[in-house]
């Protein structure tokens, strides 16, 4: 089951990389985060944010969700710094953004929703998102940075598909995601997948058929899946890099490539023994594998 996002990307133009994130300093409003350089009430008086802007919100509501619409360029990213402030969810239309440190605790699902490129993820924590289809953060962009968040407590109990991350490319909003960094982010007590990705021409068949999801890297994650099949179910991605994760106790296995995601490296992970196959693979996902032998199907 899938809901699909409607809000619209405010994109521009692209250049190669993820925004970096500046040196932490306990100097902002917000003991902990990056040094603020810029004070705003809340979304609504983000027109005065410029490139490089290190900007904190000083009375959002927490029940409010947090949204972002302005971002700098790919030499100078805007960060929201958070420093633990708490939201009721993070949706982030704009380029070349930093999102860092904020709290979110029964948001509505996804807790964090990112459509942009260059985007950067980090250091923000998701609890028990609610309603839709219960996922704890969704992705759709190029050159974006999933580090150190902490998403727990996902519940398929409605009838949800109530992953850790998802992404899929259906339409114009939501397109399909290269040159992807997901790494250190813990999934605890996740109810169905740790990641659930498909690209554009993906078995489910709504895909788009526009662009490519390739060249990922999912790397050092703690992936705790409590009912799904797999931890990692990927479908139409290519040149796929899985290393040094941990998967706990849960799954029948590990990961799942299917439908042409080919040449996926897969190296160094920790594997519960509970979990009796680390990868299931079909046909056409073979070419240029790298890995642990497949031993199921994905």
């Amino acid at each position: 089951m899938r809901i699909v996002a409607t809000c619209a990307a405010l994109m521009l133009p692209f250049a190669g990389t993820a925004a970096a994130a500046p040196a932490t300093s306990a100097a902002g409003a917000h003991a902990g985060g990056p040094a603020c350089t810029r004070h705003l009430a809340d979304t609504g008086a983000a027109d005065a944010v410029r490139p490089g802007d290190v900007v904190c919100f000083d009375s959002t509501a927490k029940a409010n969700r947090l949204k972002i619409t302005k971002g700098g360029t790919a030499q100078a990213p805007v960060t929201y710094s958070g420093a633990g402030q708490q939201v009721g969810g993070i949706d982030v239309d704009a380029n070349y953004v930093i999102v860092d440190g904020y709290t979110m605790d029964q948001p509505e699902a996804p807790g964090i929703e990112v459509h942009g490129n260059g985007v950067t993820i980090q250091n923000n924590t998701v609890t028990a998102p609610k309603g839709g289809d219960g996922d704890g953060l969704r992705f759709f962009g190029d050159n974006i940075a999933i580090r150190h968040n902490t998403i727990s407590k996902t519940d398929n109990s409605t009838g949800a598909h109530a992953d850790c991350m998802q992404t899929f490319a259906t339409d114009e909003d939501d397109v399909a995601s290269s040159h992807l960094v997901i790494d250190s982010n813990r999934c605890e007590q996740v109810d169905n997948m740790c990641l659930m990705a498909e690209g554009p021409n993906s078995e489910a068949g709504d895909g788009s058929g526009q662009g490519v999801s390739e060249d990922w890297t999912f790397s050092n994650n703690y992936c705790q899946t409590r009912e799904a099949s797999q931890t990692l179910m990927v479908d139409d991605v290519q040149h796929l890099t899985v290393t040094g994760n941990t998967w706990a106790a849960g799954p029948d296995h590990a990961i799942g490539l299917q439908n042409k995601s080919t040449d996926a490296h897969v190296k160094d992970n920790k594997l519960d023994p509970s979990i009796k196959c680390e990868v299931g693979i079909d046909d056409s996902s073979k070419q240029g594998y790298q890995g642990p032998t497949p031993r199921c199907d994905p």
